[in-house]
């Protein structure tokens, strides 16, 4: 398995706030594959809490959704046999705040596709700190045809 990112190997010049690596102001996560889907190692900022020692929830909501985007990006590429991921959308996507997200530990999220449905693909995240279950998801993400504005924003 590649030892960089998803992001840097399929969309080095993306500039989303959640996943590019080409915006500096962003949080430019870096989703590895594991078997079975997508890891994530984040160490959040102090401007990203909520307040003293805790994340703000849409900080936690972003790293979800852009690292559950891409597990479905790599699932509906390796389901369909391709060499690139094809551009991927969130349609929807939930999160349940389990318990603060602490400050000053490295966070892990874990993204794996549950159900490919043609160009849709269901995706489950959870996100740990120090062992700890903070926060679960699940989302819906849609491979976009020529003529979305997300269509070639990877390429």
């Amino acid at each position: 398995m590649p030892s960089q990112s998803v992001q840097n190997e399929y969309a080095p010049n993306s500039i989303c706030f959640g996943c590019g690596p080409a915006n500096p102001d962003g949080l430019q996560i870096k989703s590895k594959r594991i078997d079975g889907g997508l890891i994530l190692h984040f160490t959040p900022s102090e401007e990203h809490q909520a307040f003293p020692g805790m994340i703000n929830g849409g900080i936690i909501g972003s790293l979800m959704d852009c690292h559950g985007n891409w597990a479905a990006a790599i699932a509906l590429m390796e389901a369909r046999g391709e060499e690139h991921p094809p551009c991927t959308v969130t349609a929807n996507y939930s999160i349940k705040l389990r318990r603060p997200t602490p400050f000053g530990v490295e966070l892990e999220v874990i993204a794996k596709a549950i159900e490919i449905d043609g160009d849709k693909c269901k995706v489950e995240m959870t996100l740990t700190a120090e062992g700890k279950v903070c926060a679960i998801g699940e989302g819906l993400f849609v491979a976009v045809k020529e003529g979305h504005p997300a269509y070639h924003r990877w390429h």
